[in-house]
């Protein structure tokens, strides 16, 4: 499971550094910019599928780039292993978007980092990054997720 679980951290994170996300949990969210927001209501759908339990398909809707460098077996584990002992999500916010056209390790593009602040059943305060892109066909899919 540790295997597994680093393997998540490798897939998520890789797409993270050198973005400042806001870490002081007093300061108040940063506006949305218009041309965000389908990326944020895109990965507040793809959280709600998490929260649900429904891995599988929260993989199966991620970008192309998310599935190569996770098979959807090690995925549902290591989210098994993420989340389960957390569990049921009693709250989230978004604290942060940034957007970004290159991001370490990642091909130039059009991505979305966000930062959520969330609540669980079994640990108050955590916090999400999750990074969306714009795939060729417009849509905005999951390329990384964190949570710590």
């Amino acid at each position: 499971m540790k295997t597994l679980f680093a393997a998540l951290l490798v897939v998520c994170t890789a797409l993270l550094p050198g973005l400042a996300l806001a870490q002081n949990a007093a300061d108040a969210p940063a506006p949305v910019a218009d041309d965000q927001k389908p990326a944020v209501e895109a990965a507040q759908a793809w959280l709600a599928r998490i929260d649900a339990g429904r891995y599988g398909e929260s993989w199966r809707e991620a970008s192309a780039s998310f599935q190569k460098a996770i098979s959807e077996t090690d995925w549902t584990r290591a989210l098994t292993g993420a989340r389960q002992p957390l569990g049921a999500c009693a709250s989230r916010s978004l604290r942060q978007a940034k957007s970004a056209a290159e991001l370490p390790g990642a091909p130039d593009g059009q991505y979305v980092v966000m930062e959520f602040d969330a609540a669980f059943a079994n640990k108050q305060k955590a916090s999400e990054l999750v990074t969306f892109m714009r795939d060729p066909d417009g849509a905005w899919r999951a390329a990384g997720y964190f949570i710590r």
